[in-house]
């Protein structure tokens, strides 16, 4: 099965608490999140995330207390029904300069070789101008959210997609994606 959707983590799946979520307990799923990634997976959907996470680098957590954190997240979802089949994680600070830094491709491209997929056309939601790009330099569908405190941000500038992919809520995009492809089964 190929059918897939991208997902940023913070702002998307979980509040962004605008610094790092660094223990299990400051994972605070956003009203919606964990039943929509479940929907799509009802649905037919792989999910998997692309996420920047610069405090690996910067030392503020290291890379097992962040897999801790997505070990809690998997569990979370596990409640309702829902899974993710692969993260992928940059681990790099902004001064890096590395190549899967979103707004830059790699962690897609990381996503592609892991799972065996071609990411093209594929949605990829986010709330953060560096998610529009991404997707759209991969060849992805971006689709904006605005939980995360960024979306609003984004809106109306240049980058912004179109206004039909555009949505309050990782719950609406869901329900948007599931409708449309259903259109076409």
């Amino acid at each position: 099965m190929d059918d897939i959707v991208i997902l940023d983590r913070d702002g998307v799946i979980n509040v962004d608490l605008m610094t790092y979520v660094t223990r299990p307990e400051d994972f605070k799923p956003i009203k919606g999140s964990l039943e929509a990634i479940a929907l799509l997976n009802k649905s037919g959907f792989k999910i998997a995330i692309a996420t920047n996470q610069a405090c690996i680098e910067k030392k503020i957590i290291s890379d097992s207390e962040l897999s801790g954190i997505h070990d809690y997240m998997r569990e979370l979802l596990l409640k309702v029904g829902g899974k993710v089949d692969y993260i992928a994680r940059c681990p790099h600070a902004p001064e890096s300069l590395c190549e899967c830094r979103k707004p830059k491709t790699g962690l897609l491209k990381e996503i592609e070789r892991s799972l065996n997929i071609d990411l093209k056309g594929k949605y990829f939601i986010g709330d953060k101008e560096s998610d529009i790009l991404a997707g759209k330099s991969h060849g992805c569908t971006p689709l904006l959210i605005k939980t995360g405190g960024y979306g609003e941000k984004v809106l109306g500038t240049e980058n912004c997609p179109p206004s039909n992919h555009c949505f309050d809520s990782l719950i609406e995009a869901a329900e948007f994606i599931v409708s449309s492809t259903s259109d076409y089964s």
